[in-house]
């Protein structure tokens, strides 16, 4: 128990982990003004986490306080079900991190290294790398971000969160093969029947 109270009032940490999870944002190439909205999320969904991991349990009081009695850790509060599957959720959640950063940096690479032609003055469209497997590997890196905190920490405005964040980059990316179909035709049509959206041989 004293572990797990350790966790809680350290504000250094709220700000420690806010920042580090927003740098991941300098690599996405967020699209228009569409895209402040679901960057807006995402940032929401860094502040819940960072404040009730090191903050202040804000979801486990409210619960607690609508049904009269305490929730058990691991339950909004503490690592999300800590007495059942012990820290298997933070490890998961390292793992997907991990992965996601790969995705993010990979397709930042990929998207200002080779889409933009000097010679030529347009785009060009971008097929390798990761983009040989999935169409939007940088929305995918932020979902499995978000996805790894809910398995590290959960608590009632992540969850909340998560399926409107989902939702607002599903719709974000069908924006962009929109404008991406409008610009290479063809090219990219025949891209789009190789290639999945979001995970590879999936979806």
């Amino acid at each position: 128990m004293e572990a797990l109270e350790s966790h809680f009032n350290n504000w250094f940490g709220v700000v420690f982990f806010i920042v580090l999870y927003s740098l991941v944002l300098l690599f996405v190439p967020f699209y228009k003004k569409m895209d402040k909205k679901p960057k807006g999320t995402y940032l929401a969904f860094v502040i819940a986490f960072a404040i009730e991991m090191h903050g202040i349990p804000f979801s486990m009081w409210l619960v607690s306080w609508i049904i009269g009695k305490n929730l058990p850790e691991g339950v909004l509060w503490g690592h999300t079900l800590v007495l059942s599957i012990g820290h298997t959720g933070m490890y998961i959640g390292i793992a997907l991190t991990l992965i996601a950063l790969f995705l993010i940096l990979n397709g930042w690479y990929n998207i200002y290294k080779k889409y933009w032609s000097q010679e030529t003055g347009k785009g060009t469209l971008v097929t390798t790398g990761v983009y040989r497997y999935i169409r939007h590997p940088q929305y995918t890196g932020l979902l499995l971000i978000s996805l790894g905190m809910i398995l590290n920490w959960a608590t009632l405005p992540m969850l909340i969160l998560f399926p409107v964040m989902v939702f607002m980059y599903v719709r974000l990316a069908k924006k962009e093969e929109q404008d991406m179909l409008k610009e290479f035709g063809d090219d990219y049509r025949q891209y789009m029947t190789r290639t999945k959206r979001f995970i590879p041989y999936i979806v």
